[in-house]
Parts: structure tokens; sequence; C-alpha cells
């Protein structure tokens, strides 16, 4: 499994529309989206995945843009990070994709709605339509969100998600690690207890560390030692700085701060939604998991959120210290967090192969 910071042919960006996940029709989460499309468009192809109902709208906003593909696969909701293929690369200009079961994170113990199974099958019919040979995983629950590489043999990811009950629960902590290594290629896995504070997706790796380059991490963080977020980053950092990637170097950690004043559900905000059957429901003042490491690279750009704090300009400054020869893109984020992510999690990358793809 690559680095995200590695080239890519292009990404993956599935346009949102269900009304449990994006208030008032998704019209403030689809600017963001478009806003996160145009800036990684300059540098690489986006797959923009739409449905029947969706595909108006999108073309709509994003059909002046060049460096698209619109592609018309139903989806149950709109993280593509999550439910697309995981893809591997073999160092000669081959890619294949893994196919990990997706059960909503969760399934029947704490997953956030019910059905998933269009997006559980959405990483095996895009890997068709581009292509691209896959590995069949639907033997174990896995999302994209939860695993970060740095392409050197690397992977980190967090207890919390991987060792959740909703997940795979007949597995222990071993076993878990044994599969990871033997699909992307790892050969060090570094566990983490915790990931953001009350994140929903069981603490996702992608909102709470990520790799800027080989030995690099940024980890959230807060000096407030009464936010519940500081003991969860503090048990992380002691785990880091006593921790050596696959190479055997030591983790070198840069603090990304979380936002100072937390960002919660407004009653404007809950009016907006319409919750299906068997789908979590939002309450007025629920914390959301914001976070500044959700980021996307692109191949010139890192792809930043903000959320109008007064913390967004430090985040932004370290992000450019540690990515000098990209340009750090703001984007104001708090309409995809709304429906409980981020920028990275709407996003998979392609890394860059020989292999023309077929779309």
């Amino acid at each position: 499994m690559p680095a995200e910071y590695a080239p890519h042919t292009g990404c993956i960006v599935v346009w949102p529309e269900r009304p449990g996940s994006w208030p008032y029709e998704a019209k403030d989460a689809r600017k963001a989206f478009a806003e996160v499309i145009a800036a990684i468009a300059k540098s690489e192809k986006v797959y923009v995945i739409v449905n029947d109902r969706s595909q108006d709208s999108a073309v709509e906003m994003l059909g002046m843009l060049d460096n698209l593909a619109f592609l018309s696969i139903e989806t149950d909701d709109a993280w593509a990070r999550d439910i697309g293929p995981t893809f591997l690369v073999d160092g000669k200009g081959g890619l294949r994709g893994v196919d990990w079961q997706f059960n909503a994170w969760g399934g029947s113990v704490d997953g956030l709605y019910a059905p998933w199974d269009k997006d559980n099958l959405f990483a095996r019919i895009f890997c068709s339509a581009i292509g691209c040979d896959m590995y069949d995983a639907q033997d174990f629950v896995l999302e994209g969100g939860s695993i970060h590489s740095d392409g050197e043999g690397t992977v980190i990811v967090t207890e919390a998600c991987l060792m959740s009950a909703g997940r795979n629960p007949s597995m222990r902590k071993s076993e878990i690690e044994q599969k990871l290594k033997d699909y992307l290629g790892a050969e060090k896995v570094i566990w983490l207890p915790h990931g953001i504070w009350k994140d929903e997706t069981n603490e996702h790796v992608d909102n709470i560390c990520a790799f800027t380059s080989p030995g690099n991490v940024v980890l959230a963080w807060t000096d407030n030692r009464f936010d519940p977020q500081y003991a969860y980053s503090a048990a992380d950092l002691a785990v880091l700085e006593n921790s050596t990637d696959a190479k055997g170097r030591r983790i070198t950690v840069h603090k990304l701060p979380i936002p100072q004043k937390p960002v919660c559900i407004t009653e404007e905000d809950l009016a907006g939604y319409t919750f299906a059957e068997n789908e979590d429901n939002r309450t007025v003042g629920e914390r959301l998991a914001a976070s500044y490491v959700n980021f996307y690279i692109s191949n010139t750009a890192v792809i930043a959120p903000v959320f109008g704090d007064e913390n967004d300009d430090t985040a932004l400054g370290i992000l450019r210290e540690l990515f000098p020869d990209r340009t750090v893109v703001p984007v104001y984020a708090r309409p995809i967090l709304l429906g409980g992510g981020n920028i990275h999690c709407i996003t998979q990358q392609i890394p860059a192969y020989v292999k023309e793809d077929k779309v």
C-alpha cells in the first residue's frame, strides 16, 4: 500500500445526497465537495460517482472543470475513502484493489445506517469499471479511513476501531495485524489506542494521525487537559514516541491542534436532516469529530479542512512547513463534518500506474 503522498493517477469522490447525512438537500455539502474536487482536479483525474438522482446537480456544479470522469454507480452514502477499494502497487507499474467488507462502521452492533449493501458493492464495481484486478477480502471488515501507510512497510491503525465489537469480533489482535500485513504488504503495524473523541467511526486513524513523509506524522493535539481529547492524544503520543517504523526509524511527531472551539450540532443543523429508519440520529449540542489531520494530499496540493476557528491559521502553517513542495488549499469543512466526516473521508486516491483506465 503506497503512501498518500506518492504520485496519483486519480481520486474517487462520491457526490453527496443522503438526507440523513447531509442537511438541507446537501446544498452546503455539495459546495464544499465541489471546492475539494476542483482543487484535486488541478493535478489528477477525479472520478465523480453519481446516481440518477444526483447526476444533474453534480454536472451543473462541476461540468466546467477539466480532468473529471462522471461514473453512475449506486451507493448508500458518500464516503469514498471507506467504501472504495484500497489500492496496491507492485513497483512494476501494476495496480490492484482490495475489496474489504463494509458494514457501515459496525453492522448490527453500532453501525450508522442500514442497509449498506450498495456501499459494500462499490469497490468491486469501481475496479471493474477501470479494468483493475482485485483481491477479494469480503471476509474481513475494514474501512479505508482506518488504515494509514507510509508506503515503506509501516501501517498505523487504532485499537478503538479495529478491535471494535462490530467489525471482526472473532479475531484476536494478532490475527487482525497479520491480515493487514498479508493484504497491504506491511511489515509493521503501529497500534494507537485512540482516535478523535466522539468519532462515530469508532475512532478512525485518518482523523487523529497521518504520515506526512517517511518517519514523520502529524497527531491531533490539545493542550487543554480538561478536554476529553487530551487523554486520547496523550496516550497516542506515548506510543508514537516509543515506536520505530518498518525501516527502524524513530517516529517524529508533529502536533497539529484541534479546533479551539468544539464544532457542535445546532438546532438549525438538526432541522435540515431527514433520518431514515435504522439510521443514527443527530442531537442538538452533539460534538463532532473536527480535526485538521483529515486532509487530502493530491499530486501538487494538500487540501486541508478549516472550521472558521482561531486555530485554523496555526494548523495551516504547520501543514505548509511539512509540505513545502505542495500548495496548502483550505476548504471550509463544517458542511462535510455535518455528515460525519471530513475531507479525507470523502476522497480515495488511485496510485500512479502504467495501465490505461478504460473509462
